[in-house]
């Protein structure tokens, strides 16, 4: 519609012997498509949300099946844990710190998710969850940030760990 009042113009402007600024024309075609150029992809958030959440409980089902070789395999490359006193940069260090948790016969603790938000590019995601002990008694939070990478699979990009607050309920 706006293409064609562009097109009117200009067949009024050129039958009056008055053409338009160049200029002119190309910011009007730059508007017009410019609408094209900045929408985001159009995401399946509902899905998308699903995936992460089985992805979280998968990567969860790695420590109770004492996977380390599982574990790994949903860290990205770039990924950054605050685990210890310093971030773990790359999933070699990742691997290497979290292994400790994989030598015993028993897992130390257990998480799974609770939320997961997915931006509606579809490309990052949230998730959040409760962690616990062996016996059930919750000793932490856990907040993740995963990737959608080129192949449509989730990684792991940031984790963080907090302990459990004692904190009174909100109202």
């Amino acid at each position: 519609m706006a293409f064609g009042r562009i097109a009117a113009h200009y067949a009024l402007a050129s039958s009056s012997r008055e053409l338009p600024c160049p200029r002119v024309i190309l910011l009007s075609a730059a508007v017009l498509f410019s609408g094209c150029a900045c929408s985001p992809p159009n995401a399946d958030v509902e899905a998308l949300e699903q995936q992460v959440l089985e992805t979280e409980r998968a990567f969860a089902r790695t420590m109770a099946a004492r996977d380390h070789a599982a574990f790994t395999s949903f860290l990205s490359d770039e990924a950054i844990f605050f685990s210890g006193d310093e971030p773990l940069r790359g999933s070699v260090q990742v691997a290497d710190w979290w292994r400790r948790y994989f030598e015993a016969p028993d897992a130390p603790f257990s998480w799974e998710p609770e939320r997961v938000e997915v931006l509606d590019s579809g490309t990052l995601a949230l998730s959040t969850g409760r962690v616990r002990d062996p016996d059930g008694a919750l000793i932490g939070t856990f907040t993740s940030i995963w990737r959608r990478e080129p192949a449509g699979e989730w990684r792991i990009i940031f984790d963080k760990g907090s302990p459990a607050c004692n904190c009174p309920s909100s109202p």
